[in-house]
This record gives C-alpha cells, structure tokens and sequence, in this order.
C-alpha cells in the first residue's frame, strides 16, 4: 500500500467530524465545563482591582473578608470545571480510539490475502496500535484544549477592553504577531511526524521478523548484524524526532518572546496612564494580569497546532487502510452452498498476480471428482499453491473460471464456499490458546467429545494426555511447545472437526522427519476419507495413495495421469522421481526452485 500525502481530504476531515459530533450532547456538557473554566480565569483577572485598589491602598476591611471567599469560589468552579472537560472529552477520545482499532482490524481481517502479504506485519499493528493513540491525542487532548484556550481567550478580552479599550487596542499591535509561528512550525510538525510514525511502522516490523527469527538469528550467528541493523532504524527515528522536537521547541520561545514585546509596550504605556493620572494602578495590574493570561492560552495554541498536525498524519495513515479497496467481493445476490459432497472444475483458467506480471497459472483444465484425492507436483514455483489458493478464493482469477459443485465460486457466498473447504499447510498455524481451543477452531460449537474423537483420529489424543493439563494446556505462541509433528496433527484435528468435503493439503508433511510423517500420513489418511482432496507434495514418495497425479510446470499442466500411467510415459514426472531417489539416496529429498520469485509464489 502505498503512502498517501500526509494530509487529510475533505472526505476524511468530514468523516472524524461526524465521529465526534455523534457524541454532540457530550460535547456541549464538556464546552459548557470549559466555558466555566473560562468565567473563572477571567473572574481572577477581574479580582486584581479590588485587591490592589481597595485593600492595599484603601486598606477596606470588608473587601479583605470578601476577596478570598470569592477566590475560593473561583478557584473550586475552575477545578470541578476543568474536571468534567477532561473526563467527557477523553471518554470520547477512548471511543474514537476504540472504533479505529476495531475498523482497522475488522478492514484487515476482510481484507484478500494479497493484501496480507504485501504489507509488513508490523507495520499495520503499528496501525493499530500507535497510530491511533496520535489520533486520540487530536482528538481528546486537542479538543479540550482548543474550547478551553478559545473561551479563555474571549473572557480574557472582556476584562481587558471593559478596564481599558484604549490600552487594550494597543495590546492587540503585537498579538496578532504571535499566530504567525503556529501555521510555519505546525507545517513543519506535521511532515516530521508523518516520517517518524512510518518509521516506527518499520521498526515495528523488524522486531516481528527478528522476535520470529531469533532461532535462525543464533543459529547464523547474525546476532551482531541485526544489532546493527536496529540501531540504524532507531538513529533514523532519533533524527526524526529531534527534528520534530526543534519545531515544536522552537514555537514556544518564540511566541513568548512575540509576547513579550506587547507585555513591554502595555507597562510603558499604561504605565503613562497611570502617571498622568488617567488610570488607576488597581486598572493596570487587573489588565496587565488580563494580557499575561490571555497571552498563555495563545501560547499553548502552537503546542495544540502541533498535536494536531501529528493527529491529522496519523488519521492518514488509518483511513489508507481503511479505504483499501478489496478485490474478493461478493455479489448482492450471492448464493449459499449447501452441498454434502463436492466437486472441484477448472475451466480455461489464467491467473496473474499482478495485471502488468506474467500469468503465474494459464489454460488449466482438469475436473476433481467427489472423493477423488489429486496430487499436484511439481518443481517450485510451477504454481501448484496459486492453483489451490483460487478454490477458496484467496485470490480470483484472472480469466476462466473455478467451480464446486456445479456453481462458480464468484457467485457464492464467501462464508459458505469456504464453509466446505479445510485446509492444512507447511507451516502448522496454531493459537496462543489451550490445545482444545485450537481443535476447537475448525468448529465454534464443538463438544469435548467431538474435540476428543477428532484428536483420535488425527493421532493426537495420546500424546495431548500426557500435557500437565490435558486439552486445557496452553501450547504457546504458533505452538512454541510442541513439535513439529505435533502440531500438524492438532491442525488435522481441527481439520477433520470442520468436516469440510473438500480439503487441501499444501506440503502438509514436507517440514517433518520420516518418523514424524509416518504418523501424520495416518492422520491424513483419515482426513481424506470421503472428501474431495487436492494434495501439494514435493517428495513424491508420499502421493501414492492418489487418485491421479498432475505436474504443473512454469503454470501449465505438462502432464496428468495415475503414478503408473505417468512413470509409464518416462515424461517430466518420471525425470522427478529419479531425481529424487538419487537425492533421496544421499538424504536430499527436495525438488530444486526454478528461481527464487517463482519460489515465493508456489
């Protein structure tokens, strides 16, 4: 995905204005704390006069019992205002950020697997994670800030021009100075901002890779070079940060220092007044008091610009992904499937990854029956993964059409076409979860019974029972903790639990040493029973339960046909078997790669 302009379009701005405006009877209690605040600041700019005039130098008795009551007063409204501004303002913050997470992972999650795989992980759970707290930070932070500062702003003005308009007119000669700051470091703010979140995007998908990798890391001894590589990523996000943190550093003085110039013309020209007898010194300091206040929430308007610069980078980001388009829809008129046994029919396919790429799959024609198993060899690369991915619609293709049960795969509902499909992979995907947990996932609302008798059958239940806890022990993060040929039983257990007719197995027992497969074989065998299956196999030693074998080479079927019928014809596959038992002589059993792209897509 690429990186959009940091910016937000008026769509987007409209978007966020009507999330926040959803909680409009939130909004105006939380405005109508703030306007408290705001009478408050005012209310003790407005005191000054009395405790200078009628207490210092009248020397009133009454006004000196009076004044502290009212700053008392003033002060608890100012706290219970201030109170309720911050609550209301970041409950609604807190829902905002919750709705993002939850789009970002619903968009995610519904997103096709094309887009999985062309982002970084860690890059979208910075999404999720980071960005949306700069969000949050705009939204309730800034907010608050913007209300208060602004209503602080009016009533500061009130007591200056009602003590003095003429020294207020004169006031406003530098004030309007002080802005200038906020819209050139806001800028600035913003695109550093954007480079630092996309950084920490980066850093946030190395760390995945190499926390996944660590075993390979050791192994290769590449501990020093991927220190290396960190301290890269993190010296780039220091000097982004550094930049941003100058621009934010700098805003601050130097509107102070503006600030500072009409605080020095107020002295010097109320300070004329008073001589001359014109104004009183109760006046003066009341609208000196005035000014520095009003000069504070102007100050803090640059730090709010530049949180809210950050947020407008960050909500970019998260409306990128949440506007992706998705290439796997389905149609408004979609149908259910609901077919107890299948078959499987490819029809003229071709199929690119990319339209500007060359077809990584073209003129496949071949019809599975229901039950038949068909094995699909060949070297890496030939496409014999990009074939199966179009059944369940991973992917659709490009031109043809794939079929189950008589209807296309595009005119059925996601949800039921990949109700009657099971898969299990290379690599086992499994839960941070219990054991039954994981069996469980092939079917939400199976009994420990059928978690049980589904664990038998794939060879399981024995060695599941001799964990501390049974079905109920937590196997770790991918199944840390258990073995290689462990986990791809649990994945066929929850497998045979979905009891899907149509099953694919992608390399299920290629990962495993030949003890190991001996008893997954078994557990296959009995997942295949009565289902329509297509098997992707590298050593060819483990098809020969078969039905009919194809060998896809460079995306074309280049021959088909039972074992027999194909060593019979001393053709490609029959090369590939000899080569595999002159390697398999030598405890080399892998099929070579026709180039390391063509690996990635196999």
């Amino acid at each position: 995905m690429e990186t959009k302009k940091a910016g937000l379009s008026k769509d987007r701005q409209k978007k966020i204005i009507d999330m926040v405006s959803g909680y409009w009877k939130m909004l105006a209690l939380a405005a109508l704390c703030m306007v408290v605040v705001a009478g408050a600041n005012g209310a003790m700019a407005l005191l000054v006069k009395p405790v200078m005039d009628d207490i210092f130098i009248a020397k009133n008795k009454e006004m000196l019992l009076l004044i502290p009551g009212l700053a008392i007063l003033v002060f608890f409204l100012k706290g219970a205002g201030t109170y309720g501004s911050e609550y209301l303002m970041n409950y609604i913050g807190e829902k905002i950020i919750r709705y993002f997470r939850d789009g970002l992972y619903e968009k995610i999650t519904d997103l096709p697997i094309a887009f999985i795989h062309k982002e970084k992980t860690g890059a979208l759970m910075s999404r999720i994670t980071n960005d949306v707290n700069i969000v949050k930070g705009m939204v309730s932070t800034a907010v608050i800030n913007l209300f208060r500062d602004f209503f602080s702003v009016i009533a500061f003005l009130c007591v200056i021009f009602y003590r003095d308009w003429k020294l207020a007119l004169g006031a406003f000669i530098v004030l309007p100075l002080a802005f200038y700051p906020i819209l050139i470091f806001g800028r600035r703010v913003r695109r550093f901002s954007t480079g630092s979140q996309e950084t920490m995007a980066d850093l946030n998908a190395f760390l995945h890779e190499t926390f996944t990798g660590a075993k390979i890391i050791k192994i290769f001894s590449l501990g020093n070079f991927e220190k290396k590589r960190f301290k890269e990523k993190t010296g780039e996000l220091f000097r982004l940060e550094m930049k941003k943190v100058v621009a934010k550093a700098l805003s601050s003085p130097v509107m102070e220092f503006l600030g500072g110039l009409g605080i020095a013309f107020i002295i010097w020209f109320g300070g004329m007044r008073v001589i001359n007898g014109t104004s009183t010194p109760g006046i003066f300091f009341s609208f000196l008091t005035a000014v520095m206040m009003l000069y504070d929430p102007v100050k803090k308007l640059s730090k709010l610009n530049n949180t809210i610069q950050e947020g407008v980078a960050a909500a970019s980001r998260i409306f990128d992904v949440l506007e992706e388009e998705t290439v796997i829809r389905e149609k408004e008129d979609a149908v259910v499937l609901d077919e107890p046994v299948c078959d499987v029919a490819f029809e003229d396919v071709r199929f690119s990854y990319a339209p500007d790429e060359d077809p990584a799959l073209d003129n496949i024609n071949f019809t599975v029956a229901p039950g038949e198993v068909l094995a699909l060899v060949g070297m890496s690369g030939g496409g014999k993964t990009s074939l199966v991915n179009l059944v369940p619609r991973l992917y659709d293709v490009t031109g043809g059409r794939v079929t189950i049960a008589g209807h296309d795969v595009r005119d059925l509902t996601i949800d039921s076409l990949r109700a009657h499909i099971s898969i299990v992979t290379q690599e086992p995907i499994l839960f941070n979860e219990t054991v039954r947990e994981n069996i469980r996932y092939g079917k939400m609302d199976a009994t420990d019974r059928e978690i049980e008798d589904a664990a038998r059958a794939a060879f399981a239940h024995d060695f599941i029972q001799r964990f501390p806890h049974g079905y109920d022990t937590v196997i770790g993060e991918l199944g840390s903790r258990l073995s290689g040929g462990e986990k791809q039983r649990l994945c066929i257990a929850r497998a045979l639990i979905k009891n899907a007719p149509v099953l694919i197995l992608d390399e299920a027992t290629s990962a495993l040493d030949s003890q190991a497969e001996k008893v997954v074989q078994k557990a296959l065998e009995n997942l295949m029973k009565g289902r329509t299956s297509f098997v992707i196999a590298h050593r060819l030693s483990t098809i020969d339960y078969a039905s009919r074998i194809i060998l896809l080479k460079n995306g074309a079927i280049a021959e088909q046909g039972t074992h027999d019928e194909l060593m019979a014809q001393k053709g490609a596959y029959y090369e590939l078997q000899s080569m595999q038992a002159a390697k398999g002589s030598s405890g080399a059993e892998t099929i070579p790669s026709s180039s390391p792209a063509a690996v990635a897509r196999a």
